[in-house]
C-alpha cells in the first residue's frame, strides 16, 4: 500500500538504490516463494554494481527456511525479531539468511527507536496491551508464581496452572518478535542433564530463536546452604563477599555450558557494575543493572550515617547496622558487629556507588559504568537490561541518561524492562487530560 511521503518500495533518501529483484537472477529452485520475500531488499548503488556482473540465482539459508517454518509469515513477508543478511556464495548465488535480532521488525525494517523496551512480567494479561511495542519479555520464578499463577487477582479463573502454560500463552501474545528470558527453577541443581531438560522445555515452546535462558549469580549459596534461606529467620550464615570461589563462580560457568550447547544467556542478578567484566567472560546475550533496591540503599544507608554525622548518636549507627543486617550486606552472626566497622561499610559503599555526585546522585552510575564496559566488548551482539525500576524519577532519569552524548554509540545495545503498568505511566502528562478536556467539550457542541 502506498502512504504520503512513503513510497511502497521504502526508499527514503534521494540516494540511488535498488531491490534484489533488479538483479535479473533466477530463483533457486523450490525456493520461489522465500526469494520473493525478499526481493524488494535494498542494495546500494556500489553492491548493486559489485553483484550485478557476477550473481546469477537467488536462493536462501536452511536457517531462513527453517524461520519461516517456525514462525508462518504472509506470503511476501519475513517475521519480526530477524535482520536480512545476504552473502555472495560460489556459483554466483546470492543467499538470504535471517538473523535473529530484536532490533528489526518484520520484513528486516529497524524498530522505530535503538532503544528496546521490554516487559517484566509473567502475566499475559497485562503483556497483551503493550506486546506490539516490545522486542523481549522477562520473568523469573517470583514473577511467575508469586505474582501470577499463585495469584487469584491476576490469573483470572486461575485458566493458567503450569509455568509451561504460561509461556506458551505468552509466546503466543508476544510474536516472533520478542525473546523471552525465562529463568531456572532450581540454578543450585547438581545434575546438569536435568538443567539441560528443563532448558530444552523452554525451547521446545518458544523455539531456539525466541528462549533466552537466565543465569542468576548464585554467590555465596549452594546446594548445601541454600537451605538457609527457606527456614527459620531465613538468614544465610556466609557474608555475601565471602563465597567459596566454586560457589561465587557456578553462574558463569553454568553459563558457558549452557551456551555450548546453544542457548543464549541473560545473566542476571547485576546489582553493581564491579560484577560485569566478570560476567562478561560467561559471553552471555543480556548483562542487567538492577536499580531499584540498590538507590534506596544508598538513601537509606546515607541518611543513617549522616544522622550519626550531626549528633554523635549510636543509636543511628545501630539502626545502620540492623539495616545492613536486614538487607544481606552483613551475615547472620554479624548482629553484633562494631558500630563503627558499620559506619566504614556504608562509607565504602557510597563512595563507590558516587552517591552525592553527579556520576551517581541518581542512582544510575552502575548504568553508566556498564554502558562503558559495552563499549569495550568484544561481544557485539550482548545487550544491556536496565531493570527493576520504580516511582517517579526512575524513568525520567533514565531518559535523561540515554539522551547524554556519551551513550550515543551504545543505545543501540539497551533494552529497557519495567512491569508495564509502570511504562504506561510514563505515556501521559497533566496537559493530556487538560487538552482531552478542551477537545471533548469542542467536539460535543458540534
Amino acid at each position: 500500500m502506498s502512504t504520503v511521503n512513503y513510497p511502497p518500495d521504502d526508499a527514503r533518501t534521494a540516494s540511488v538504490s535498488y531491490p534484489i529483484s533488479a538483479l535479473g537472477a533466477f530463483p533457486v529452485e523450490g525456493c520461489r516463494e522465500h526469494v520473493a520475500r525478499i526481493s524488494g531488499v535494498r542494495l546500494d548503488a556500489a553492491d548493486f554494481a559489485q553483484l550485478a556482473p557476477v550473481v546469477k540465482y537467488v536462493g536462501v539459508s536452511e536457517r531462513f527456511a527453517d524461520v519461516l517454518n517456525t514462525f508462518p509469515t504472509p506470503a511476501g513477508h519475513t517475521p519480526a525479531g530477524f535482520r536480512i543478511e545476504t552473502r555472495l556464495q560460489p556459483g554466483g548465488l546470492l543467499e538470504a539468511d535471517l538473523v535473529r535480532d530484536i532490533s528489526y521488525d518484520a520484513d528486516g525494517v529497524k524498530r522505530p527507536t535503538t532503544l528496546i523496551f521490554s516487559a517484566d512480567s509473567a502475566n499475559p494479561y497485562e503483556v497483551a496491551p503493550i506486546a506490539p511495542l516490545l522486542g523481549n519479555l522477562t520473568c523469573n520464578p517470583g514473577i511467575v508464581y508469586d505474582l501470577f499463577i499463585n495469584n487469584p487477582a491476576a490469573n483470572v479463573d486461575h485458566r493458567f496452572n503450569t509455568r509451561e502454560e504460561v509461556m506458551a500463552e505468552l509466546g503466543r501474545v508476544l510474536g516472533p518478535g520478542c525473546d523471552i528470558s525465562v529463568e531456572l527453577n532450581n540454578p543450585f541443581e547438581a545434575d546438569f542433564s536435568k538443567l539441560l531438560e528443563e532448558a530444552a522445555e523452554f525451547k521446545e515452546l518458544l523455539s531456539e530463536y525466541r528462549v533466552v535462558i537466565k543465569v542468576p549469580h548464585t554467590g555465596p549459596v549452594n546446594a548445601e546452604n541454600v537451605g538457609q534461606l527457606l527456614q527459620g529467620g531465613k538468614r544465610l550464615g556466609v557474608r555475601y563477599d565471602q563465597a567459596a570461589t566454586a560457589d561465587a563462580l557456578r553462574g558463569h560457568n553454568l553459563a558457558l555450558r549452557l551456551r555450548e550447547h546453544g542457548y543464549r544467556i541473560n545473566y542476571t542478578l547485576m546489582f553493581e557494575p564491579y560484577q560485569t567484566a566478570l560476567a562478561l567472560q560467561a559471553k552471555p546475550a543480556f548483562i542487567n543493572s538492577f536499580i531499584r533496591h540498590r538507590m534506596k540503599h544508598s538513601a537509606a544507608i546515607s541518611g543513617f550515617i549522616s544522622a550519626y554525622d550531626a549528633t554523635d548518636d549510636p543509636r543511628c549507627l545501630e539502626d545502620l547496622r540492623a539495616y545492613l543486617l536486614a538487607n544481606d550486606y552483613l551475615a547472620a552472626g554479624e548482629s553484633q558487629r562494631p558500630l563503627l566497622d558499620c559506619r566504614k561499610i556504608g562509607r565504602d559503599i557510597l563512595r563507590y556507588r558516587h552517591w552525592g555526585d553527579d556520576f551517581g546522585s541518581d542512582g544510575l552510575d552502575g548504568v553508566r559504568r556498564n554502558l562503558r564496559w559495552l563499549r569495550q566488548t568484544n561481544l557485539p551482539d550482548t545487550r544491556l537490561i536496565i531493570c527493576s525500576m520504580e516511582g517517579e524519577y526512575n524513568y525520567p532519569d533514565i531518559d535523561n541518561l540515554l539522551n547524554d552524548p556519551e551513550y550515543a554509540d551504545v543505545i543501540d545495545r539497551v533494552v529497557l524492562t519495567a512491569e508495564p503498568a509502570y511504562l504506561a505511566r510514563f505515556t501521559s502528562t497533566p496537559q493530556v487530560v487538560s487538552y482531552q478536556r478542551r477537545f471533548m467539550n469542542a467536539a460535543a457542541g458540534a
